[in-house]
């Protein structure tokens, strides 16, 4: 069962070890770790939580922004008494953790970043935009078809229709206004994170999907190519939800990774 810190961010915890924050993407929810929890939880202290508006979490307390999922990491970091973490964020959640790098460097061990968006490109950047305003205007199950075709691989979800279904379910769960602010961040918020004034300076690890059409390759190098030393994988064959697909893929590099890193 999760708990609630303050400003009303559902979480839990698992395992024991170096902390390790966990951040879901648009429109999912903290249960996108189950399958891999144990492997976190096997050196690490897992914590993972819903974004405002996500599973269990309170709706966003103010007009969203990319500041605003940042504070709520630290808020939650606060809550557990937790000086410093390894923050894992996948999508909009690995653009969350730029900006708790660049606004709270001293709160983050190091970064992983997957399938994260970067520069769109002009024509790239006015669809996901206008997608945007389609959910504004129709609702947070208005895009959810056309999602399903780019995050799974051809096939993959006519013999795990499980997934189709978890992935459904969290649409539905979560709150119509603060999904609508979390998609327009997710559509803007690459703008403050392209070419920072000051660069992210932890150790960084920046992997993505090789047919993930919205946080593609070249994105998840230009990433890289802005933190000092960051390492780059790009996981052959999958799309945007791979970490869904093939846990493992993805979740044992970043382990790997890690271990590095840890006394």
């Amino acid at each position: 069962m999760s708990e609630r810190a303050p400003d009303g961010t559902a979480f839990d915890v698992a395992g024991d070890g170096p902390p390790v924050v966990l951040i879901h993407g648009l429109g999912l929810s903290m249960e996108l770790w189950d399958a891999s929890l144990p492997m976190w939880a096997e050196r690490h202290r897992a914590i993972r939580y819903d974004l405002f508006g996500h599973g269990e979490s309170a709706p966003v307390p103010r007009t969203a922004d990319l500041r605003l999922y940042a504070e709520a990491i630290v808020g939650l970091l606060d809550h557990l008494d937790i000086e410093q973490a390894h923050i894992v964020g996948f999508s909009i959640g690995g653009m969350i953790n730029r900006r708790l790098a660049l606004d709270f460097p001293e709160r983050v061990a190091s970064l992983a970043i997957l399938n994260s968006p970067h520069d769109r490109g002009e024509s790239a950047q006015q669809m996901v935009e206008e997608r945007a305003a389609t959910v504004r205007n129709q609702g947070p199950l208005s895009t959810m078809d056309d999602a399903l075709k780019r995050w799974f691989t051809p096939g993959y979800l006519d013999a795990h229709p499980e997934h189709e279904e978890a992935v459904r379910r969290w649409r539905v769960a979560s709150e119509p206004e603060s999904y609508a602010q979390a998609v327009w961040v997710l559509a803007n918020g690459v703008r403050e994170l392209c070419g920072p004034a000051k660069p992210i300076i932890c150790p960084s690890l920046v992997i993505t999907s090789e047919f993930d059409s919205g946080s593609t390759p070249a994105m998840t190098r230009s990433i890289a190519a802005e933190i000092p030393r960051a390492e780059t994988l790009i996981v052959p064959t999958m799309q945007h939800l791979g970490l869904m697909q093939d846990p493992a893929a993805f979740v044992e590099p970043v382990l790997s990774f890690l271990k590095g890193l840890d006394p």
